[in-house]
């Protein structure tokens, strides 16, 4: 059952480390496969106050969400070995996966409900610093790195 808190806390350091160097720092370059993520998804979203109507469509296919959900099953194959040892572990990474896409896909949907359930994650598109506020589920890692920089004035997580 330890499978189950080291599951949530690697799961959410492998976003935040994902978030800050793979689609921040990789996905600045034009020519990277991350590009989607700060060339479609950030501007997306600054121009349209959050809202990211790229959501509505199918998360099959060759763009943003679709290279999103590719990633996240990517990961999940990853790790899949390591069920016959690790259930409890590998049972929650998928959740994790599974989670982050749910409340990532319902946060650019419904931004009221973004504000008041992951106003970190809005503080990191729609405050002055995108450099900063990493995780999407859970601000954890973002506290412990000291990169949780509050935007919001009522975003006290």
């Amino acid at each position: 059952m330890i499978g189950i808190p080291l599951g949530l806390l690697t799961a959410n350091a492998v976003e935040w480390a994902t978030h800050r160097y793979v689609l921040h720092g990789l996905g600045r370059n034009r020519n990277s496969f991350w590009r989607f993520h700060w060339h479609e998804h950030h501007r997306d979203v600054r121009r349209n106050q959050f809202h990211d109507p790229a959501y509505n469509r199918s998360p099959l296919g060759f763009h943003a969400q679709g290279k999103e959900v590719a990633s996240l099953v990517a990961g999940a194959v990853v790790v899949t070995p390591l069920l016959p040892v690790a259930p409890f572990f590998v049972g929650t990474l998928y959740y994790c996966a599974w989670n982050y896409y749910r409340v990532h896909r319902k946060s650019h949907l419904d931004p009221e409900w973004a504000k008041e359930h992951l106003p970190w994650h809005y503080d990191h598109h729609m405050g002055p610093n995108p450099n900063a506020n990493w995780c999407v589920t859970r601000p954890w890692f973002d506290h412990l790195m000291g990169t949780r920089e509050r935007y919001l004035p009522d975003s006290a997580s």
